[in-house]
């Protein structure tokens, strides 16, 4: 048995790159997989989790730190018997620049028509379709927290106007920001809504008919777009399929959906102003999460307070 508090993995990575990136990491502990049903894991000091299997805290009922395997927490939240001890977030630069890289692409896609310019190509049509310069568009991130307030800063050196939003004030240098009393006055200002939002009672549902309406109609794109690459639950779908359809919306580019995968039978597969991607904005680098996890195992055996830990008041 290892000196060194053991591990438990449940993600639903493959398993061969999970074995793959234990190589060398996490010297010294004993490594265990929940996917291992025999396995005894009543040992387990910290658990690395992603959408964990709902008998796990039953099978691991001694556990002193949880480590989420993504950005969000809220399928960890939802666990039954989830333990009153330490959960931590996973922050990496991989992670944060991995989402910046996909806001950024949906954002100039948009802009620059590529839904359009598919639909022409598909149809042989050669035609030239007008479209503004990033300086005349206002892109409105809600959710401010590592990923939003990066993201948001590389659309500003692409050279969009960029606002932010958050349920609590935040100041973030060279963004405009808005916090809950302020929202309908940043829907307002906005022509391409992102979304980077945690899932929690007061967000799920928030993208909403209501919400949409409130967007920009004068801007220069004419009509906004949505891009969501927060949680699914925080767009109401068949609202969000009318505004498409109706024009309330322009567009959208959606990385995230109410149910996961996305149903063959959903009508975002064949509509035109739709970019559809599988949850795939920011995927998680297992070797990211192992040193990051690793680092803060060493200073919480070594009595240090512990860093990106999730307020379950909050949700994040």
């Amino acid at each position: 048995m290892s000196d060194k508090g053991s591990v438990v993995i449940d993600l639903k990575f493959e398993r061969r790159d999970v074995d793959r990136a234990l190589a060398g990491a996490l010297a010294g502990r004993q490594v265990q997989h929940a996917s291992d049903k025999s396995a005894d894991l009543s040992n387990a000091s910290y658990a690395f989790l992603w959408k964990p299997d709902l008998d796990l805290f039953e099978r691991a009922p001694n556990l002193k730190v949880l480590f989420s395997g993504g950005a969000g927490v809220d399928s960890i939240l939802a666990t039954p018997g989830l333990p009153d001890i330490p959960i931590v977030r996973f922050v990496d630069d991989s992670l944060t620049t991995r989402m910046s890289e996909w806001v950024v692409l949906q954002c100039l896609s948009h802009l620059r028509q590529v839904p359009a310019y598919l639909v022409q190509q598909r149809s042989r049509t050669w035609k030239e379709l007008p479209q503004p310069e990033a300086k005349d568009v206002t892109v409105g991130v809600m959710g401010l927290g590592v990923l939003g307030q990066d993201a948001a800063r590389k659309l500003k050196v692409m050279g969009f106007n960029v606002i932010g939003w958050s349920r609590t004030a935040k100041a973030v240098e060279g963004i405009e920001t808005y916090d809950s009393s302020g929202l309908d006055a940043f829907l307002a200002r906005t022509d391409i809504l992102v979304g980077l939002l945690p899932l929690t009672n007061e967000t799920r549902g928030i993208f909403n008919a209501s919400l949409f309406a409130k967007l920009r109609r004068d801007g220069a794109l004419g009509k906004p777009v949505f891009i969501n690459a927060g949680r699914g639950g925080s767009q109401v779908e068949p609202d969000l399929i009318a505004a498409l359809e109706n024009g309330v919306l322009g567009g959208a580019s959606l990385d995230v959906f109410e149910r996961e995968p996305l149903s063959p039978d959903s009508r975002f597969w064949s509509m035109d102003n739709v970019i559809v991607t599988p949850h795939a904005a920011s995927a998680s680098d297992v070797r990211a999460l192992l040193r990051n996890a690793e680092v803060q195992m060493e200073r919480f055996e070594r009595g240090e307070p512990l860093q990106h830990v999730v307020d379950r008041t909050t949700g994040y």
